[in-house]
């Protein structure tokens, strides 16, 4: 749902038409929609990770995958959860934080940014959000299934909707 606001404000599906459409505004979405940028996170980190993570909290003293396995064994399986961050990180950065542009690309006393190649901003910004990723497990506790279904259900899914809403308001009066 979050998605939806920013193609409601980019007015394209096309990822280079969204990070244009960030650079014709002079603003990243993360601030025109910050409260779909927090919904986005929080719904992000449902990637197998802790504090989401319920399938694998039911065995937490051992997992039998742990001990019958080697190393090399045991640590790929946890790649694709690391794949999945990767790639929502870089999705966040191209819809929320204009992809690889500097901040602030309409500022003038701020051109000297762009010295700095686009490659260079997009990892930046993708690396931002995986530290997020990386504080939020490490700071939070792990929910239960009640409270992530109360988190999702009655919070984040009328947010989102009220964050769509609001967002076709302000896109018709403006």
């Amino acid at each position: 749902m979050t998605l939806v606001t920013v193609i409601m404000l980019s007015g394209t599906l096309s990822l280079v038409g969204i990070v244009n459409a960030q650079a014709a505004q002079g603003w990243w979405f993360a601030f025109i929609a910050a409260g779909g940028v927090l919904i986005y996170f929080v719904g992000a980190c449902e990637t197998n990770r802790s504090p989401f993570d319920l399938p694998e909290a039911e065995n937490e003293l051992v997992a039998g995958f742990h001990t019958s396995t080697r190393a090399c064994a045991s640590r790929s399986t946890s790649w694709p959860s690391t794949a999945n961050m990767i790639v929502i990180s870089a999705v966040a950065t191209t819809v929320f934080l204009g992809g690889w542009l500097p901040p602030f690309p309409n500022v003038s006393w701020l051109s000297f940014l762009d010295l700095v190649p686009g490659w260079a901003w997009f990892m930046l910004k993708t690396f931002l959000f995986l530290y997020l990723f990386l504080w939020v497990r490490a700071t939070y506790p792990r929910y239960r299934y009640d409270q992530l279904m109360r988190l999702g259900w009655k919070w984040l899914i009328p947010l989102a909707i009220l964050n769509v809403v609001v967002t076709g308001f302000v896109k018709v009066l403006l």
